[in-house]
């Protein structure tokens, strides 16, 4: 099996900066995209950043030029650096990966337990 573990959320005051880390481990052979998401109290899930196998950046427009993601593929790992953060990205995040591990059947997306971001004002 393959477990996702989220870590660096917490409290901050707006314009501070955080720096999230995943690590994925168990059965895990190569992951190809992972990425970050997030859900504020009352909305959906929505994506805010994704990375391919090649380092290839994307993002929802609202962090873009503030938050930047990326990868250690060796560690299995993915970050993500959020900087002048404001109160609007409160939320839990989460990560996810599409993980190969070897054999098909038990390969897939997988999701982190998330942690939690406040921006305070």
């Amino acid at each position: 099996q393959v477990q996702l573990v989220e870590s660096g959320g917490g409290l901050v005051q707006a314009g501070g900066s955080l720096r999230l880390s995943c690590v994925a481990s168990g059965s895990v052979f190569s992951i190809n995209a992972m990425s970050w998401h997030r859900q504020a109290p009352g909305k959906q899930r929505e994506l805010v950043a994704g990375i391919n196998v090649d380092g290839s950046t994307s993002y929802v427009e609202s962090v873009k030029g503030r938050f930047t993601m990326s990868r250690d593929n060796a560690k299995n790992m993915a970050y993500l650096q959020m900087n002048s953060l404001k109160p609007e990205d409160t939320a839990v995040y989460y990560c996810n990966a599409d993980v190969y591990t070897g054999k098909w059947y038990q390969s897939g997306d997988f999701w982190g337990q998330g942690t939690q971001v406040t921006v305070s004002s």
